[in-house]
């Protein structure tokens, strides 16, 4: 064999990794296997006598449903939670608590129990949940994690437990504890029939859900950094903090303003003027990944619900439990539209450099995502053919489901079996792939190779 070529090769990377061998090295594939592995755990136990207290038995499909919507926090439900018996509902909260927790924190613990060594993928993977300069040990972030999760509920819970104790519910303390977690894990899930539409005029428990979901969706490198600055302990915000609370204090006024404008006839009419405007910015929290239904979907105009789309789609924050494409992935797809871009592909914006990179992955990772959510639009809507279900309800569906929050127009209990397999599929996806495109790729080493310029024409 001639000399180059054996030279060649060997700068390839010598013998190539099959498909499970690569698989089995990424971080992806354990992420994978922990929400598959408490996914089907979570199904069998629903399925066990004494977890449903409503008319006939709980079929298969609905209970995978249910168990796939609390682990990928996704709120999406084809029964309603009221129907399941206390010791069901407190299965579906250990699935929330499990599935809000593992998303982040399993993905940085997972590093730690592979051996007392971190290889470098191992390492470029956690850095991506934590920045240099706050923390990036993978047992501390997950104490960190640990600790704001908890007391951030408690302190929910107590609040919620009086407002229901005040509102006269009888199980107060329990709804309290479960809408508290619900809330904080971005799910959605209520345990009252019909969701929290009988709370649309209590500003008190309104207001503390809308607050924790902004706290569970601005994302734990955002608290740990707002602490530190409270405490001063550091001089100013990191350059990441500031982007998420100036973007999603951005999405939030102007989304508030629209959706004022598009239901001051419709929705809000009829409500008091501090009603509707706590309604309106409670849906511009809640679309973002919170999923609660305190006004009905349905009844929105169609302007809202396009909005409201595109609010699911974007989601929260990265490092936090809300789904989404995440408001830093908009920034940076937003600053390389209209921010001129240097010869090396950085963009300079607010005093600071957006390297290449970053730019590309932002770019590549949303059009991942709307390639998904296209993919899944298209089965829903293969496999309701033959339904009278409209297009836009299917639509509003998959990216509910995609982007885990949990609203719907109302279609999600009457899907055909095939549906309701694939909005598991979506809410699936949503969960775990986002996270997994975040992943960083194994790749070999190739040697640098000079291809001839081609040229395309694109008009």
């Amino acid at each position: 064999m001639p000399q180059h070529i054996r030279t060649e090769r060997s700068a390839r990377g010598g013998k190539r990794m099959n498909f499970f061998e690569k698989l089995e090295k990424s971080d992806a594939f354990y992420l994978l296997a922990f929400f598959l592995i408490v996914i089907s755990l979570g199904t069998a136990i629903l399925l066990l006598p004494g977890m449903w207290a409503g008319g006939g038995a709980l079929c298969f499909t609905d209970a995978a449903f249910t168990a796939s919507s609390a682990v990928c926090v996704a709120g999406l439900g084809t029964v309603d939670m009221s129907a399941f018996s206390r010791a069901g509902q407190i299965v579906i909260l250990l699935l929330i608590q499990t599935g809000g927790l593992g998303i982040i924190s399993f993905s940085s613990l997972i590093l730690t129990i592979s051996g007392n060594r971190l290889g470098l993928n191992r390492h470029n993977t956690i850095k991506g949940f934590y920045l240099d300069g706050i923390e990036y040990r993978p047992q501390k972030i997950v104490q960190n994690i640990i600790m704001f999760t908890l007391v951030i509920e408690a302190a929910g819970a107590a609040a919620l437990s009086l407002l229901f104790r005040n509102y006269g519910e009888r199980n107060w303390l329990f709804m309290g504890v479960f809408h508290a977690v619900s809330a904080f894990c971005n799910t959605g899930i209520s345990t009252f029939s019909g969701g929290l539409k009988r709370f649309s005029g209590n500003m008190p428990i309104i207001m503390v859900i809308m607050a924790l979901i902004l706290l569970g969706g601005i994302g734990f490198l955002v608290l740990h950094d707002v602490l530190r600055f409270l405490t001063r302990k550091t001089k100013r915000l990191q350059y990441h903090s500031t982007v998420i609370l100036a973007m999603t204090g951005l999405i939030i006024a102007t989304s508030s303003l629209f959706f004022i404008v598009f239901e001051r006839t419709r929705l809000f009419g009829a409500m008091p003027a501090p009603i509707a405007i706590m309604n309106a910015v409670f849906q511009s929290v809640n679309t973002r990944s919170g999923g609660f239904e305190v006004i009905v979907q349905s009844g929105l105009t169609q302007p809202s619900k396009l909005l409201t789309a595109i609010l699911m789609f974007i989601g929260g924050a990265p490092g936090s439990i809300a789904g989404g494409v995440k408001v830093t992935t908009v920034f940076v797809v937003f600053a390389f539209l209209f921010c001129p871009s240097d010869k090396a592909g950085d963009i300079k914006i607010f005093r600071r450099r957006l390297t290449g990179e970053s730019v590309n992955k932002a770019v590549i990772y949303t059009f991942k995502a709307l390639i998904l959510l296209v993919t899944f639009i298209i089965a829903l809507a293969v496999s309701e053919r033959f339904t009278e279900k409209p297009f836009g309800a299917i639509a509003f569906e998959v990216f509910s489901a995609f982007a885990t929050v949990g609203l719907s127009l109302g279609i999600t209990g009457d899907l055909s079996p095939v549906g309701k397999w694939i909005i598991i599929g979506a809410m699936f996806a949503g969960r775990v792939g986002f996270i997994a495109l975040a992943f960083p790729a194994l790749t070999r080493t190739n040697p640098a190779i000079t291809y001839p310029k081609g040229t395309l024409l694109m008009e």
